[in-house]
């Protein structure tokens, strides 16, 4: 059983961020799910940032950073789109890590977005889909490939389609064939780790 933190993406917690924690809670692990954007939902991305952009990104990230301070240090960080800023940090940067999971993102280990290297004995598994024109057309396939690369337990997972939120199933985007297969193999990671 791993204990997880999951962070929602820029349209917030929506139903289908939830139904996937329970999916992971129903296999026996401990999820945690907090809304950095205390109850709001958006109908779209570009509102979503709009709502990060008015409070600032930084702060935003910050905000999820600091959920972690009351919870265990052996957690799997996980993030859904702009949930992988907190959860890649985290990972990254909190001693006693134990995996991460990104979805749709990828930050780069050098430069000037960076957290720094990758941690040693910390897994990662990035999931994206192969024509998402955010996640491929603004190189956080890039960042990913670097970190499979460069990092011995780091999986990188694409999946046909262009959707960028295709794991979210109260969205439009979401694709039901892609999610199980993702869901499978987050399971198995969060079983070994």
């Amino acid at each position: 059983m791993a204990e997880v933190l999951l962070f929602h993406h820029a349209q917030g917690l929506t139903p289908g961020v939830c139904a996937f924690a329970d999916d992971l809670r129903a296999r026996g692990h401990i999820v945690h799910a907090p809304d950095l954007f205390d109850g709001r939902t958006f109908q779209s991305i570009d509102e979503g940032l709009a709502h990060i952009g008015e409070i600032g990104f930084d702060e935003m990230r910050e905000r999820g950073v600091r959920v972690a301070d009351e919870l265990p240090p052996e957690l799997v960080y996980a993030g859904f789109s702009f949930g992988v800023l907190p959860a890649q940090k985290l990972a990254q940067t909190r001693p006693g890590a134990r995996g991460a999971l990104l979805f749709y993102s990828c930050l780069p280990i050098r430069g000037e977005w960076a957290f720094g290297p990758w941690p040693d004995r910390v897994a990662v598994q990035i999931h994206g889909m192969d024509n998402d024109p955010i996640f491929v057309g603004e190189g956080d396939i890039d960042a990913a490939r670097e970190i499979v690369e460069k990092v011995e337990d780091a999986e990188l997972f694409l999946y046909p389609g262009d959707q960028h939120y295709f794991a979210d199933s109260s969205l439009p985007s979401y694709d039901a064939d892609a999610t199980a297969l993702l869901t499978i193999r987050v399971l198995e990671f969060l079983d070994r780790v």
